[in-house]
């Protein structure tokens, strides 16, 4: 058996944050992702733009590409999907001839409000050995490193 490489500069997986967040992102959304795919045939690209416009409303698509974090190839193909399912409506922009306002349609708000409640508790369960407390700290620990990521300058020597 090999022991772990403590050698100062060694990447050690376990201990290494992006890692970290990016496995248990993907074991997160990939169990919640399962739900709607199963029971409503959509992806997660999808799903994330219905969370959004669910959420704060009609967006633009560079709004909803600011507010996931995601490619523009990404959003504009999960938009434009759900535009031809009939889930998202596309309102031209007066403010901006070149881009529309994105809202859920009936049909799609309908869907979103039958997979929140199933989320909320796939949610519950995943925070279920936590504490109140333990709770509210995770969250504020997570925006802090989000924002803090944001704040990076990736072309800085120091990253």
């Amino acid at each position: 058996m090999t022991e772990p490489d403590d050698r100062p500069g060694r990447l050690q997986l376990d201990r290494f944050l992006p890692y970290q967040l990016s496995i248990a992102s993907n074991a997160v959304s990939n169990r919640i992702a399962e739900i709607y795919r199963d029971r409503f045939d959509l992806k997660i690209p999808e799903w994330r733009i219905m969370a959004v416009l669910g959420d704060t409303g009609p967006a633009t698509q560079r709004e909803l590409t600011e507010r996931t974090l995601m490619d523009k190839v990404a959003v504009n193909r999960a938009c434009r999907t759900l535009a031809e399912r009939g889930l998202v409506e596309r309102e031209p922009n007066v403010t901006d001839g070149r881009s529309h306002h994105l809202e859920l349609t009936a049909q799609g708000r309908s869907i979103y409000d039958r997979i929140m409640p199933l989320t909320l508790q796939m949610e519950q369960q995943l925070f279920a050995s936590f504490s109140a407390s333990e709770r509210d700290i995770f969250v504020r620990l997570l925006t802090r490193v989000r924002e803090q990521a944001g704040a990076l300058d990736p072309a800085s020597e120091n990253v």
